[in-house]
């Protein structure tokens, strides 16, 4: 299914735009929700790439913007600690409402502080997870110390975070000192904690990440982020941390329903609005296909192509080791080689023409074992029969039609 533009409103009318992504061919299975960082928002490449992970591995995530911020409703000025709390809440019963309540919750930066505060007020969430995280809401109030004395005097004052101005009100700094973060944790019964950190985070100290783990029961676990920025602007970092918190959330995710799309097809494959980027289901496994990046792609899955190739190198090994097996002879492994003489995004451009092109596969097989020369030979001819290579060869036949979703 494509990502879901959603709107919901708060408790007190405001409207908070988000983006709901769905596993592919899952209508229904366990649900996240992502909180931004401080001033940040739900389009953060990093928030981006992190529910692209959790999503290949089937698990659902909202993630939308605080008030005042990206596409949601009322004025950053008039935002507190307290207010992001109720978004939170808000964002929790609009899932609750559609049938998928919350079973995880993901906070970034301050985000995180909100979710440790919010967690224990949603009956639904299973675990908890920080990235980078104060230990404490008001911890923020560094990033604007050199004003702290003009907004007390004066009421409000201008600061600049992250090279954007923004207006903070003497009723956003009071309103941090009103949450106690660790007795909050200290109270909950039945959530399980990750606490994500990097030791060179230079926003959010370490520190903080030592402070979260002590405040609160088992079970819990840390993971140092080593190498990583604050905002994980590297791509490697914020997928790591997606594929690390959706391996890590599996074993708290057993009793959550899940109910596929009505689908009976073999795969199914899906590409939304970033150029190429593909998530495929196939059987009970997720992939994910792409192109490199200097052909416009973002390199975060093989092309179709090598996906092609893959198939027959697989196919290969398979149908040789079930021979060997049968054969009852000394084969202990198989290296299948393959290259094709074509380019995918070449080929893209010639789509249209009636032209049939030829591409040619090159397979090359690696043999290990204490093999005699006519069982090598026997194999070599077995590779020819197995069935990706039969239906390549003799051009297999492809029914296109419209699919009716009623």
């Amino acid at each position: 299914m494509r990502p879901e533009k959603v709107k919901f409103k708060t408790a007190d009318g405001q409207e908070l735009a988000g983006v709901l992504e769905r596993s592919p061919a899952l209508e229904q299975g366990p649900t996240a929700i992502f909180a931004h960082c401080f001033t940040c928002g739900k389009d953060l490449k990093a928030a981006r790439n992190l529910s692209l992970a959790l999503t290949q591995k089937g698990i659902n995530v909202l993630r939308f913007d605080f008030s005042g911020l990206g596409q949601s409703e009322g004025e950053f000025a008039e935002t507190t600690f307290s207010s992001n709390l109720e978004d939170l809440l808000a964002a929790s019963r609009f899932l609750k409402e559609r049938n998928c309540a919350p079973d995880i919750l993901i906070g970034h930066s301050l985000g995180g502080a909100a979710v440790l505060m919010a967690a224990r007020q949603i009956e639904s969430v299973q675990a908890v997870v920080t990235i980078g995280a104060p230990s404490e809401a008001h911890h923020v109030k560094h990033l604007f110390d050199e004003k702290i004395e003009e907004i007390k005097d004066e009421g409000d004052a201008k600061v600049n975070i992250g090279g954007r101005p923004f207006t903070i009100k003497r009723q956003f700094i009071k309103d941090l000192n009103r949450h106690n973060i660790s007795e909050s944790i200290a109270q909950w019964r039945k959530r399980a904690l990750l606490v994500l950190h990097s030791p060179q985070d230079k926003i959010v100290g370490i520190e903080n990440a030592r402070e979260i783990y002590e405040a609160a029961h088992h079970p819990k676990s840390f993971v140092s982020l080593d190498g990583a920025d604050h905002l994980l602007s590297r791509e490697e970092d914020s997928r790591y941390v997606g594929e690390l918190v959706a391996s890590w959330s599996a074993r708290y995710l057993e009793n959550s329903q899940s109910k596929s799309l009505k689908s009976e097809s073999l795969v199914l494959a899906q590409t939304d609005e970033e150029p190429y980027l593909t998530q495929i289901k196939a059987g009970d496994f997720q992939l994910l296909a792409d192109e490199p990046k200097n052909m416009g792609g973002q390199n975060l899955g093989p092309n179709p192509y090598e996906l092609l190739g893959s198939s027959l190198a697989a196919c290969t090994t398979m149908t040789l080791r079930m021979y060997a097996d049968r054969k009852d002879w000394p084969l202990k492994s198989i290296r299948v080689h393959v290259d094709y003489d074509a380019q995918y995004a070449e080929d893209v451009q010639h789509c249209d023409s009636e032209q049939r092109r030829m591409g040619k596969f090159t397979r090359k097989i690696e043999l290990e074992g204490p093999l005699d020369e006519k069982q090598k030979e026997r194999l070599m001819q077995i590779a020819n029969r197995c069935p990706v290579h039969r239906s390549l060869e003799n051009g297999v036949k492809i029914l296109t039609e419209k699919f009716n979703s009623d």
